[in-house]
Order: structure tokens, then sequence, then C-alpha cells
């Protein structure tokens, strides 16, 4: 899902390393699964249209009309969150493994004897 945030017309507020002297719109994005809004930059280019999401540097492309830009941002967007969900994950067993949390239990334990937890 995509809604126009700003038709509004802008020259200094992208990242330098995208955008110099070129004119581009904000656009809001809405993650699907968590429905969380990221704000994406388009700007139309001699051949098509390119855009890009500051806040996930790994999504950025081109694409022939705008339309298809947006939809292929709102696809990569996905597949870039889940990439990284999938990262968050893998590394979280990988500390569990390690012991690395260990401590957390630990705690747990404690405060459980100390009847400071609530049993819902």
């Amino acid at each position: 899902m995509t809604r126009i945030a700003s038709e509004q017309v802008s020259n200094d507020n992208a990242p330098e390393q995208h955008v110099k002297h070129t004119q581009f719109q904000s656009v809001e994005i809405v993650d699907q699964v968590f429905e969380e809004p990221y704000t994406a930059y388009v700007t139309k280019k001699s051949a098509g249209w390119r855009g890009w999401i500051p806040d996930i540097p790994e999504v950025e492309c081109e694409a022939r009309s705008k339309k298809e830009l947006l939809k292929t941002l709102t696809i990569k967007l996905r597949e870039a969150l889940e990439a990284r969900e999938k990262a968050w994950d893998k590394q979280l067993e990988e500390d569990i493994k390690a012991g690395k949390l260990d401590h957390l239990s630990e705690e747990a334990l404690e405060e459980i004897k100390a009847g400071k937890v609530i049993d819902l």
C-alpha cells in the first residue's frame, strides 16, 4: 500500500549520495505486515523514475513509470524487512546457544523467588 505523503517538490532534503540539485517527491510507503510507514524519495530521470528509502539503504531502484517504481519499492521494502527479521532471529538463536542470555533467565528466576512476579 502506498500513499502520497507530499506532492511538494523539494531540492534540499534528500541525502546527497542520491540526489544533488534534483527535484524529488516524498512518498509514504506503509509496510503491509507491520503497518509501519516509511518515507521514500522519488525523482524523475530521463529514462524513467528512481526511488529509495533512506531508513533502509538496501531499498533503492529504478523503473519506467512512477506507478511501477512505487510497486517495486513496496516489494523491496518488504523483502528487506524480512531479511532483517531473519538475521535478527538467527543472531538471537546464536546468542542463546552461546549462553549470552543466561543471565536473563537467572534474573527472572530470582524475581519469581522474591515474589516480584504477578501470575497472569
